[in-house]
């Protein structure tokens, strides 16, 4: 009797043998014979995976199976990961509202403005193209903007200036708290702009304009204002601006100022005493310092049992001066200006061998004195040697005394204040000093490859106003993604609170748990440890990809993130997304 064509499928059986399972998968066609159901093995499947088993079932239910580049495809795949951290730490901040209470075309383009500035600066035309190239602007759907739009921003958000930095006053200002200010200024790109000027510029770009800043910042570094001023003026012009800053715009009555000694100048400082409840925190310079010692009020055997010591003179009426002995400074300045001595010997030896060799047509006195002064202006050394040049020929001798002199004052500096020491204690007077560096840090990344402030292409005032009051604002955020962060950066973890509780004058040294992660180049949990730069582009690995499901009819679109990282995870866990 013929056998009748039956069905296939796969058997699965489980039996027992001495207390252990055994699992058997058998391929097998079920057939009528002689009115009765059998079945026939087609063979053993049971050495397969148990993925691949599964497969088969349903290949034999009726399911069709095509490759997966035949039924599913990537429209689109933008990085992602970066755009997260900086939006999510921004919101989180809450500066959208910040900027403006309700949403608008205008503040997505401002924020996407902010946020592509941490992420890629560029000029505003290249960054309208970048938001094509990133999650960013789908985002904010921004996307399509063109360049005309996010001018319209700028001079949109340059008229919410004030109101902002208010609001950054109001959180990070209290009554009678440090203030921290600081100015540099960056070359310009054209020929429009009224405050570019011809100046003193602090990038080394010789013969460009450029345009002044001042930040103020508060007592852990933030930013919270910007001022710009033609780049002109010096920088003791910018003070009060920043006083007119803090009395008329934040309604503040009592706040200190902490500048450097070139930007708090003494002239400065009598202005500001015309401003009652702004005190002030800065340093004196060599000369003042010199002063003190030749008239009796500083001696080195102050500092044989502390680092430090108050200190009254009556040039300063009103103000207390806090002497402080750096041991590791007094080495390093001796030690620099030893080279420099060495330095301009070398090049006073070439000179000289240089006459000695003019026989036919000797150097002539006026000559070399001209070289000699190109070579003393290059190390700046020309107070410790006396010199002659006379019928051709060069001597010179170091002035030993007015080497003395200079060595006396190695590792020594001076903190002024104008505040009362039940307000201010001499320890935390110089820490203020010092901590200016925090605000220097502000220049560092607008500067760098950070931020980029440089260079300026912008064609109006209002525009590279705006602009730079953007690129504080992108500061703000990077501020606190970098404090965020630092177990994952090569950064101090517990820097902000260090900084007030270490030894004011001692040199600064990194933590243990700072230095291993320097050694090893790897943090906790196996993590390598990044910049600020490579952990962004880590995070940019991660990608929104676009994709659809092929069908007959239209494609369905739908979005699909990619799988984080150990690293991106962790990432997006420190700054609390």
């Amino acid at each position: 009797m013929a056998k009748r064509s039956g069905a296939v499928h796969v058997a699965t059986t489980n039996r027992t043998y001495k207390g252990k399972v055994y699992t058997t998968h058998l391929l097998r066609r079920s057939y009528r014979e002689g009115g009765k159901v059998k079945h026939e093995t087609l063979g053993n499947l049971s050495h397969l995976p148990e993925e691949v088993i599964a497969l088969i079932r349903r290949s034999l239910s009726g399911e069709r199976f095509v490759p997966a580049s035949e039924a599913f495809t990537i429209g689109r795949s933008m990085p992602w990961g970066h755009v997260r951290a900086v939006l999510g730490t921004l919101r989180k901040l809450g500066l959208e509202s910040l900027i403006a209470s309700k949403r608008s075309r205008e503040r997505d383009l401002v924020v996407a403005l902010i946020a592509e500035r941490i992420l890629h600066p560029s000029s505003k035309l290249g960054t309208t193209r970048l938001w094509g190239l990133t999650a960013l602007g789908d985002e904010l759907g921004v996307g399509g903007a063109r360049v005309n739009e996010v001018y319209a921003a700028l001079d949109w958000l340059l008229a919410r200036q004030g109101r902002i930095e208010k609001k950054l006053a109001a959180r990070h200002l209290p009554e009678g708290s440090l203030a921290f200010c600081d100015t540099s200024n960056s070359y310009y790109e054209g020929a429009t702009c009224p405050l570019a000027r011809l100046g003193h510029g602090k990038d080394g770009r010789r013969g460009r304009p450029v345009i002044g800043y001042g930040v103020l910042a508060d007592l852990r570094g933030r930013p919270v204002a910007m001022t710009v001023y033609p780049g002109n003026a010096g920088d003791p012009d910018a003070v009060p601006g920043q006083v007119k800053t803090l009395r008329d715009r934040f309604g503040l009555e009592r706040v200190v100022l902490v500048g450097d000694r070139g930007l708090l100048t003494q002239a400065k400082i009598e202005t500001l005493k015309t401003h009652p409840g702004i005190g002030w925190i800065s340093a004196l310079r060599s000369p003042a310092i010199r002063k003190l010692m030749d008239d009796g009020k500083l001696q080195r055997t102050l500092f044989d049992e502390a680092d430090l010591c108050e200190i009254a003179s009556p040039e300063f009426p009103g103000e207390r001066l806090v002497a402080c002995f750096n041991p590791a400074l007094c080495d390093e300045r001796g030690r620099k200006r030893e080279d420099l001595l060495r330095a301009t010997e070398a090049a006073l030896a070439k000179i000289r061998a240089e006459a000695g060799r003019r026989t036919k047509t000797p150097l002539t006195d006026e000559r070399i004195s001209f070289k000699v002064g190109q070579a003393l202006g290059r190390y700046k050394m020309a107070k410790h040697f006396t010199l002659t040049a006379a019928g051709g020929k060069l001597a010179w001798a170091r002035d030993e005394a007015s080497i003395r002199r200079e060595r006396e004052l190695d590792g020594i500096y001076v903190v002024r204040t104008s505040e009362p020491q039940d307000r201010l204690q001499a320890p935390e007077a110089v820490r203020a000093y010092k901590n200016l560096s925090q605000v220097e840090r502000v220049f560092r990344c607008m500067k760098g490859a950070d931020l980029r402030v440089r260079p300026i292409y912008l064609a109006t005032e209002p525009h590279v106003r705006a602009h730079f009051f953007l690129c504080m604002l992108a500061y703000y955020i990077e501020w606190h993604m970098r404090q965020a962060l630092a177990p994952l950066l090569f950064e101090e973890e517990d820097l902000q609170e260090s900084r007030w509780t270490r030894d004011p004058v001692a040199p600064a040294l990194p933590s243990r748990a700072t230095a291993r992660k320097k050694i090893t180049r790897e943090a906790e949990g196996g993590h390598e440890v990044h910049s600020f730069d490579t952990l962004l582009q880590a995070l940019s690995t991660q990608c929104k990809n676009t994709c659809a499901v092929k069908s007959s009819g239209a494609p369905a679109w739908f979005d699909q993130i990619t799988e984080a990282s150990p690293l991106q995870a962790r990432a997006y866990q420190l700054l609390g997304l």
